[in-house]
């Protein structure tokens, strides 16, 4: 089976959704909205919306990722959710539009999220291979093991005390 992704993002009324396009066009280039709206001046009366599409390609996000040096962090957020052979995880527009990557683990953040879902057989398998690092020889990381984050983000101690 190919990799799904989705990638969609909750337009509140207050928000520029040619802005958040940007947004998510920054990890996403090839993101194609599926939704039509109507541009509108300031303030808006329309009600919350999402915009949503589908993308081909994750290699500009995971570039990201390793310029970053979060792979691990981002193992972990990617599969914090991961069930049978889907997952889904949100990332910060606001940091996406300063180019860095940021992911989202509570229910609120300031300047709102993107939000992307993945669906293939062997998920856990494949995510792992894309965020492996020479680091995980010395560490090995597998998809549920001890040394993966809390859902609420908090990191597990695995380092030994004296």
């Amino acid at each position: 089976m190919d990799l799904k992704i989705g990638v969609s993002s909750k337009v509140q009324s207050f928000e520029i959704v040619e802005k958040i396009e940007e947004a998510i066009r920054v990890f996403f280039p090839d993101w194609n909205n599926k939704e039509s709206y109507t541009k509108e001046k300031f303030p808006s009366k329309r009600d919350e919306f999402v915009i949503l599409g589908k993308i081909e390609s994750l290699d500009i996000f995971f570039d990201g990722l390793r310029k970053q040096k979060i792979l691990d962090t981002a193992f972990d957020a990617m599969t914090i959710n991961l069930d049978n052979n889907k997952t889904s995880f949100s990332i910060s527009r606001q940091s996406a539009l300063s180019g860095k990557i940021s992911f989202i683990l509570g229910d609120r953040t300031l300047g709102g999220t993107i939000d992307i879902s993945l669906e293939r057989d062997d998920l856990g398998d494949w995510l792992e291979q894309e965020t492996w690092h020479n680091g995980r020889n010395e560490v090995p990381r597998f998809f549920g093991d001890e040394l993966s984050m809390n859902s609420d983000g908090i990191p597990s101690d695995w380092f030994e005390e004296d």
